[in-house]
């Protein structure tokens, strides 16, 4: 079992519109789709400044409010670790800010029927974006 910090993963839409980073996954060997993500290698007190730093670091926006939505393990069949969910409005552009590990970041912003086309034929196959977007519905249909 490996021992992990915890992450965050922040769900970034405005007008329709959901940003998407696109970056190489070691492990899988190929260029992946996903939500805003990642870890600060250390104990997370406060999750919600975790996630304003995650967002900044990969996609240069900046959020005026955030809004937790849940919290998922990650595979905890091998692994303990928890990423904590955030949807994030009012974004405004500022200077990305990626890890070395993230040179080859690339952001999208698409619209969110194209979003879901892309979760649907296979495009975006993260569990953890899967899992963000379903805990959205799910508090999007309770507002």
């Amino acid at each position: 079992v490996a021992e992990k910090d915890d992450r965050a993963i922040i769900l970034p839409i405005e007008n329709g519109y959901v940003w998407l980073v696109e970056q190489f996954r070691y492990t899988i060997q190929e260029r992946a789709l996903e939500l805003p993500q990642g870890g600060w290698e250390m104990e997370v007190d406060h999750p919600e400044e975790l996630a304003r730093g995650e967002l900044k670091e990969e996609t240069g926006l900046d959020a005026a409010q955030l809004m937790f939505l849940g919290t998922l393990w990650i595979a905890y069949g091998v692994m303990r670790q928890k990423m904590h969910v955030f949807l994030a409005t009012g974004l405004t552009p500022s200077d990305q800010d990626p890890d070395d590990e993230e040179h080859d970041l690339v952001v999208h912003s698409v619209p969110v029927e194209q979003f879901e086309k892309m979760m649907l034929d296979g495009r975006i196959r993260d569990g953890c974006t899967l899992g963000a977007w379903g805990l959205y519905l799910m508090w999007k249909a309770r507002q």
